[in-house]
């Protein structure tokens, strides 16, 4: 089975290898790893990693914390690895369709950053409601947002009141940002965590920039 492990690690060499080299020991074979953030001389790596049968994921943490200054800050089953190539050929895909694009895109951006699912929500005089979800959303009609209209990408609080009590239930970590213009906003949700981190926010940001340029309005 395969888990996506997010550690906290010292910006310094040999340091990642220390860690593929503990999880080997137990057997852990890595698939793929992403930098997902690097400030103040620490590392926020996502490492996907197949992990044989029959044994239980706290071994990760326990293997990758065994080097000193590793945290892991999550670890979660994971179907697939990591590509970062996938962004080009997700904007490839809705400007060959624009008129479907809005559906492309929200089923598309959560295998980008390792969301659990994603909703596109537009805000009117009665409130605001998804007109796009991918496949693993919650399903939702109206919503009060009192974020909305939306003039920056940001990390929400997944404890507001405003948030569904299922999803807090779930412990779903929230960030959103504009899809063109500020009533039209991507929200996404990671249920379970990890936290979305500022660099994570920057590149949805900069995607939903580049894809609402051939969205239709």
């Amino acid at each position: 089975m395969s888990f996506l492990i997010r550690v906290q690690l010292p910006d310094s060499p040999g340091t990642l290898g220390a860690v593929a080299t503990a999880l080997g020991a137990i057997g852990a074979d890595i698939l793929s790893v992403d930098v997902v953030e690097r400030v103040g001389g620490v590392a926020i790596d996502d490492l996907v990693v197949e992990l044989p049968g029959g044994r239980l994921p706290d071994v990760l943490i326990t293997a990758a914390e065994s080097v000193a200054g590793v945290e892991v800050d999550a670890v979660r089953p994971y179907a697939g690895v990591l590509d970062t190539h996938r962004e080009l050929e997700l904007v490839e895909d809705v400007a060959a369709e624009p008129n479907d694009g809005l559906a492309i895109f929200t089923e598309g951006v959560p295998k980008i950053i390792r969301a659990g699912w994603a909703l596109v929500v537009t805000f009117d005089a009665a409130g605001a409601h998804p007109i796009a979800s991918s496949s693993a959303a919650p399903t939702v009609h109206r919503m009060e947002l009192p974020w909305m209209p939306l003039a920056r990408a940001t990390v929400l609080d997944g404890e507001e009141s405003w948030v569904p009590e299922t999803w807090q239930e779930l412990g779903t970590e929230l960030a959103a940002t504009p899809l063109g213009k500020p009533d039209r906003v991507l929200l996404v949700g990671r249920p379970g965590g990890p936290m979305f981190r500022a660099a994570e926010v920057a590149r949805l940001a900069h995607l939903a920039g580049i894809v609402a340029v051939v969205l239709p309005d």
